[in-house]
């Protein structure tokens, strides 16, 4: 087993439907958030992909400009103040802060890993309550890769001491556990509606609906 639990944090932890009323505010439909979100990972990635890299703040604004356009939308800075702004005050998903500390009370350490910098991640987990759990905040930042290049994983494995292999990445976007897994990680996926996994790639060992069963599932492989 793995020794070390390391999460992602938007939408795996944190719960982005609390961005809705602003999006609802600002665009007139609630759904313009899940565009948001989808282009921001398509720019992360495209920026990972031809190695020109761009902080994941920054490629957030630029997704809300390309969102707004693509509507035939003009957003105030005053909208697009309040909606980035709102990043980092996200709430957990219910299940979240009762799954960590289970995980942690059975010995094992936690970390977490995500593309947001910084600044912005421990805003966020502070903010959520959620920051006491781990030993380690970590951002690909640092390393000036987004996830899911390998080096964004090594770092984290470097930085917490072990092997890649000691690292069991959780995360509810297939192509953070695709890139955790081919960078020579474990890799549990928390399939929150809407989330599936691509069926041409590599399946991660465990797979649960919620961070409570995907922890269950820990703890049974632990034991």
């Amino acid at each position: 087993m793995p020794r070390i639990i390391v999460f992602d944090v938007n939408e795996t932890l944190l719960n982005l439907h609390a961005l809705d009323p602003h999006f609802k505010q600002a665009f007139g439909r609630s759904i313009a958030r899940k565009e948001w979100f989808s282009q921001l990972i398509r720019s992360a990635l495209v920026a990972t992909v031809t190695n020109v890299y761009s902080d994941f703040s920054t490629l957030g604004g630029a997704a809300l400009e390309m969102t707004a356009k693509r509507r035939g939308i003009s957003l105030d800075s005053d909208e697009r103040a309040q909606i980035l702004g709102a990043m980092r005050k996200l709430s957990p998903h219910a299940e979240v802060p009762e799954s960590l500390s289970t995980l942690r009370d059975a010995g094992l350490r936690l970390a977490a890993l995500t593309n947001s910098t910084a600044k912005v991640a421990d805003a966020q987990l502070k903010h959520a309550g959620l920051h006491e759990y781990f030993e380690q905040v970590l951002s690909a930042d640092s390393v000036r890769r987004l996830k899911p290049a390998a080096e964004s994983y090594h770092m984290a494995a470097q930085r917490l001491g072990v092997e890649p292999r000691d690292i069991l990445m959780v995360a509810a976007h297939d192509w953070d556990i695709l890139g955790a897994l081919r960078a020579g990680c474990a890799a549990a996926f928390v399939a929150r509606p809407g989330m599936v996994l691509d069926p041409l790639a590599e399946q991660p060992d465990i797979i649960g609906a919620d961070l409570r069963a995907v922890a269950r599932r820990i703890l049974e492989v632990e034991r």
